[in-house]
């Protein structure tokens, strides 16, 4: 005699309709027409586009320049030298300024012979008073 080995048993529960016509019918009832479906998706564009109505800000062209200033007042900003515009208070955090200047040191580096001289002078300057800057706040 075999032994039978406990295991698990497969049921099928699918629903079965007897006409494929059955099935088509109760679809048809319970979806929208596609001409319905476009109209609902435009009216939720459109409320979702009347949301973001927020007024445009005119912002600078991105470039290197900008790229550069960016990061300078990042840095100004954790060193101290100037408010946080949210709170209006200037804030030190040494660290995080640091970072950002050793950011700057290194694109400084890994950018050398591919800059114009406009943006070479901006980063060296750039560079050169932030760490004046960092070294005069760590006394």
């Amino acid at each position: 005699m075999s032994e039978e080995k406990p295991g698990f048993t497969v049921k099928d529960r699918r629903i079965f309709a007897e006409k494929d016509e059955d099935v088509k019918n109760k679809e048809a009832k319970n979806e929208p027409s596609k001409q319905e479906a476009k109209e609902e998706a435009k009216e939720e564009s459109v409320s979702a586009e009347e949301q973001k109505t927020e007024p445009k800000i005119n912002l600078p062209e991105i470039n290197f320049a900008t790229f550069i200033i960016s990061l300078n007042a990042s840095a100004l900003l954790h060193l101290g030298a100037m408010e946080d515009p949210a709170s209006g208070k200037k804030v030190k955090n040494l660290p995080i300024g640091k970072q950002t200047i050793d950011i700057l040191g290194m694109l400084e580096e890994k950018t050398k012979g591919n800059l114009s001289k406009e943006e070479e002078n901006l980063l060296k300057n750039i560079l050169y008073d932030l760490r004046m800057i960092y070294v005069k706040e760590q006394e």
